[in-house]
């Protein structure tokens, strides 16, 4: 497992992907996990840099710092 991020690299996720912004899952290393593709909008980025997403599929997974990757795919 990772260790967690520094307060700098949750405050940079945060700003990478602030509430309702829209990404793509790329990675996710978990059973239960929507497939690679699947698009959602991101709900909020807590302390220890978890990326919340509503995904299009229904899941509520959030995409782990530093164990599975997303994209954002708006733009500002």
């Amino acid at each position: 497992m990772k260790p967690y991020p520094r307060k700098e690299q949750v405050e940079a996720l945060r700003k990478a992907y602030p509430a309702g912004c829209m990404v793509e899952l790329l990675e996710m290393n978990d059973p239960q996990a929507p497939p690679v593709g699947t698009k959602g909008t991101v709900i909020a980025v807590d302390d220890v840099g978890t990326i919340h997403v509503a995904w299009q599929t229904g899941s509520g997974l959030g995409v782990a710092y530093g164990e599975d990757r997303c994209r954002r795919i708006d733009h500002d």
